[in-house]
């Protein structure tokens, strides 16, 4: 019998589906294990095979898990809002929902031919009401918090409303605005409605703010900076500028800290944990106070705060900067600056922050022709804007000391400002004073010769005389913006009485996205939901009525912005564990028994998105009793990445004398030497004589499926497929073949490399495809995909059907006679070394052990039930189908999916016998087989006795017998 893999594995995966052979139990006896997947995209390509590295590991643990009898939740969902549906409905016409719903279906698909063991009855989409509902739900539940930093956590915005009702809030110890007046009880009381909300907004966990975002015009959206790369968009590579507009904003701040302690109770990569440290950004230091100096031109005086964490260096201000998004930049710039300022506003606008963080050499800058007096020395410090300053990352204001920052330095001798160097000869950087016995020189009676740490403080203090200052921790980590003008995301639960939101009751949830003709924004500029005709909320039906019914008394207009992409994927891992409970996010039961994560597997490039926002959401959640965890996720592992051979055709664009410019394609193997090349090409035919030009070498991705394994490539079918190379000209070698160069590249549709899985499935099945891509390396490292290579895990899995299958028709044939101890030995030692792989997630070992296994018991010739039963478990985690299968041979009738792990028994390793050599005057004649436990005497009358003994002595009795037990036996004649 053959091994048929893709008859075998259609068939087991219709097993599965039928009879939900992966289903958890909310209510189980069993010790749970909850094995997650950071969920797809559905984009229309589907998956390459760079894409289940992460699935196919995170199964096989689930599958062990399995064995070793826990309760395994394994499910999986889309993550299906998203920008590049959308964009694919501008194009077509076609809604977002109907190609979501296709590329769906495409990677479900996918994901059972490789044979994953999901819990499919669990399946989220965020896309679906049913889904979003909880989102929206969320939403009002943070809009409905404050943070209270007496008791480090979230609490009910009611209970701040009764603080302010009883005592004002001057004792109120809270995250919230900067800009906060303070009132007492009796003008709280006295307030209006509107302005009791707009107070509020001041300190909610959600609230709308005029914030600089990234604008995208050409997608019509504002974006993250994860989606933007080298200054345009990552999708579709379009310009990007910082904007100034109205959006929703979650105060991520409030829990910086709390986010960073809980980083040391999770099992997470180093490097991950360094980048959320890094972007948290968490620095000791004072807030300083200066004031702008009225003049002619700008008569009031205005508070300027800087953040430093060196205020002992303030006698070295030489100038302050403003980030040119500053909003004091326009009040206080002269008339005389006010061109070169709003001109320079205007181009660093174009810059995103990120380029604008990673830039250190450019020095750009304009001067608003205001002064701020010194604290100290009173003397006036001119105000700069400067675009190294960013507007959201402290105060968005710095105190510039060029004699003792070489950034500041920089900008001082580029626009020629004046350095007083008050730190002549001594080095002032933190780590010089890591020895406390270096002692600041300051111009200063209070500050010189003191040692550092304590010229920090006296700093300090002498600023919190004088009113200007006070000692200050600060985060980088800034509010994230919550708001996106797209139409294919979550709609806000939020509707507008006279300019305030108000949230729409739980009840009356999910406020479902509505029907548009138009994906992009209005002709007025409003987000695409501008564009919807039924998109207004009456307040006394509780329901969606047409535009024309607002009336701004019973009916008043929705939110327009929807959702971030983040927004489903901040708590998606809770709502599998009760996916389908329309009564709450999940029931108490549901969320007690499955508790967190236990492994987590994903990309490190979510590091500070998905993964960041999520473990805002949970310690939000926690804090408000939603949850008994405050972190998600006890491990997490980052897979690396699979990178693909992409090929390149390298050419030249060359014009003959007044005719149009073609392309000339270079070989491979010319790429050294062009110039011979092409007067070689143009000495083969005399029309090539006429006046000549050519350009530089340049290079173009080439699809991989017009290259064969010997990089030889299919020119005709690469003309079709780049219609601007039908004319080309392609050079080819002596063997009339034109070769593409090669290069290891990330795996990508953009790139041509891709790989796709379909394919491989089909030509070698699932279970060759999921032992390779394991066995090509360890699962964080990346690895290049060499499609050749997958013979060998073919191979592998062909011999272990033959070790169940002997005679010349191949039947199946086990035996019930017990094992030799020889195979005894080698399953036990495949027993404990796989297990020990799989707990320390080192997948590609276990595969060399089962090739190894395999091998011995071909040898063995073992065709033992108590054998081969316990290796086709041990390989069911890794190739499921074919242990499935063999499983059913063997004569039982349920799956193979919870069998009990085999057992590693220690005995079956320990050596009872030792084969000696036996030697005659130091050479070896034979070698005898003797138990371990003999004594000298027993060994050597042993070995005397034997027949080969007797020959060798010829019956001459030796001199000696030398014996060392365990190793040798030499008889001495």
């Amino acid at each position: 019998m053959q091994y048929n893999f893709n008859e075998i594995e259609a068939k087991w995966q219709k097993y599965w589906a039928e009879n939900q052979t992966f289903k958890a139990e909310n209510d189980s006896n069993k010790e749970k294990f909850y094995v997650l997947d950071m969920f797809p995209y559905p984009s229309g390509a589907g998956l390459h095979v760079g894409h289940p590295l992460g699935y196919i590991a995170s199964d096989i643990y689930a599958r062990y898990k399995r064995h070793k009898g826990f309760n395994v939740l394994h499910p999986q969902g889309y993550d299906s809002f998203g920008l590049p549906a959308e964009q694919y409905a501008i194009q077509t016409g076609q809604h977002p929902a109907v190609t979501t719903a296709a590329n769906i279906k495409t990677y479900r698909r996918q994901l059972d031919q490789l044979g994953f063991s999901f819990d499919w009855s669990r399946e989220v989409r965020t896309s679906s009401p049913e889904y979003y509902k909880w989102t929206q739900w969320i939403f009002i539940q943070i809009f409905n918090s404050w943070y209270n930093k007496d008791t480090d956590k979230a609490e009910d915005i009611e209970s701040l409303i009764s603080i302010f009702n009883t005592n004002g809030n001057a004792t109120v110890n809270a995250v919230c605005d900067d800009a906060i007046e303070f009132f007492s009880a009796d003008d709280w009381k006295a307030f209006s409605a509107i302005k009791k909300q707009e107070i509020l907004l001041k300190y909610r966990l959600t609230y709308l703010a005029d914030t600089e975002v990234n604008w995208c015009p050409a997608l019509g959206t504002v974006l993250a900076n994860d989606e933007i790369v080298n200054g345009v968009s990552e999708r579709g590579g379009h310009p990007v500028i910082r904007k100034k507009m109205t959006q929703w904003s979650m105060r991520i701040s409030a829990y910086a800290q709390r986010l960073l302690d809980g980083l040391s109770k999770i099992d997470w990569p180093q490097p991950l944990k360094d980048s959320q440290t890094n972007w948290i950004g968490r620095s000791e230091g004072a807030s300083v106070t200066f004031h702008t100096i009225p003049s002619s031109a700008v008569e009031k005086s205005f508070p300027i705060e800087v953040f430093t964490t060196r205020p002992d260096t303030i006698f070295g201000v030489s100038f302050m900067t403003l980030a040119p998004e500053h909003e004091l930049v326009s009040k206080i710039t002269t008339a005389e600056q006010r061109a070169d300022v709003e001109n320079y506003i205007q181009a660093t606008a174009k810059r995103s922050e990120r380029d604008r963080m990673a830039d250190v050499k450019t020095i750009t800058g304009a001067f608003t022709g205001a002064y701020a007096e010194h604290p100290f020395t009173k003397e006036p410090v001119p105000v700069w804007i400067g675009d190294y300053v960013l507007a959201g990352y402290g105060t968005g204001a710095v105190m510039s000391v060029p004699c003792g920052d070489q950034r500041d330095y920089d900008f001082a001798k580029h626009f020629n400002i004046p350095i007083p160097n008050i730190f002549e000869g001594v080095d002032i950087s933190e780590e010089a004073y890591a020895d406390k016995d270096k002692t600041v020189i300051a111009n200063s009676d209070f500050l010189n010769g003191l040692p550092y740490k304590k010229a920090v403080k006296r700093a300090i203090f002498e600023l919190e005389k004088l009113g200007q200052g006070e000692g200050k921790i600060n985060y980088r980590l800034r509010d994230a913006v919550f708001s996106r003008q797209r139409y294919w995301g979550e709609p806000f639960p939020v509707y507008y009485v006279g300019g305030m939101p108000q949230m729409i009751e739980a009840e009356h949830l999910p406020i479902k996205l509505p029907e548009v003709e138009k994906y992009l924004p209005t002709e007025t500029g409003e987000p695409p939901l501008g564009n919807a005709t039924e998109w207004a909320w009456d307040a006394v039906t509780n329901k969606i009525v047409h535009n024309s019914e607002i009336n701004n008394t019973s009916v008043f207009p929705l939110e327009l912005n929807t959702m971030p992409g983040w927004a489903g994927s901040s708590q998606y891992f809770n709502r599998y564990m009760d996916p389908h409970n329309s009564e709450e996010i999940f029931s108490q039961k549901a969320i007690n028994y499955w508790q967190d994560v236990d492994l987590y597997i994903g990309g490190s490039e979510h590091a500070t998105g998905h993964l960041l926002y999520s473990r805002f959401w949970q310690k939000f959640m926690f804090d408000k009793g939603l949850v008994p965890k405050d972190e998600f996720a006890k491990k997490l592992i980052n897979q690396g990445m699979i990178t693909g051979t992409s090929a390149f055709v390298h050419f030249v664009t060359a014009r003959f004398e007044n005719e149009k410019q073609f392309f000339i394609a270079i070989n491979k193997s010319d790429l050294n030497d062009i110039d011979a090349v092409i007067k070689k090409w143009r000495n083969t035919d005399p029309v090539n004589s006429k006046a000549f030009k050519y350009g530089a070498l340049i290079s173009t991705h080439v699809d991989v499926s017009l290259v064969n394994a010997s990089d030889e490539l299919d020119v005709e079918g690469f003309k079709k497929w780049r219609s601007d190379f039908e004319d080309a000209i392609f050079i080819r070698n002596l063997d009339d073949v034109f070769k593409v160069a090669r290069e290891v590249e990330k795996m990508s549709k953009s790139k041509y490399n891709v790989v796709n899985p379909d394919a491989i499935c089909e030509e070698y099945g699932a279970d060759s495809l999921r032992l390779y891509e394991m066995f090509l390396g360890p699962l964080e490292q990346s690895k290049p995909w060499n499609t050749a290579g997958i013979t060998g895990t073919h191979s592998f899995l062909k011999k272990l059907w033959r070790q169940f299958h002997t005679g010349e028709n191949a039947s199946f044939m086990v035996s019930e006679d017990e094992p030799s101890k020889d195979s005894w030995k080698t399953l036990h030692k495949t027993i404990k070394k796989v297990e020990e792989d799989i707990e320390n997630f080192s997948f590609n070992t276990s595969v060399s052990t089962f090739m190894i296994c395999v091998n011995e018991l071909s040898a063995q010739k073992c065709v033992s039930r108590q054998i081969l039963e316990p290796l086709a478990i041990l390989v069911s985690p890794y190739a499921p189908h074919i242990a499935e299968e063999l499983w059913h041979k063997l004569g039982h009738s349920t799956s193979i999916a919870t069998v009990p792990f085999p057992k590693f028994e220690g005995k079956y390793l320990v050596e009872s016998s030792k084969e000696y050599p036996i030697s005659f005057n130091g050479k070896m004649k034979f070698t005898m087989e003797l138990a371990l436990d003999l004594s000298k005497d027993e060994i050597e009358a042993a070995v005397m006795a034997n027949e080969k003994t007797q020959q060798q002595l010829q019956g001459r009795e030796p001199k000696k017998v030398i014996v060392v037990p365990g190793k040798i036996v030499n008889i001495v004649g």
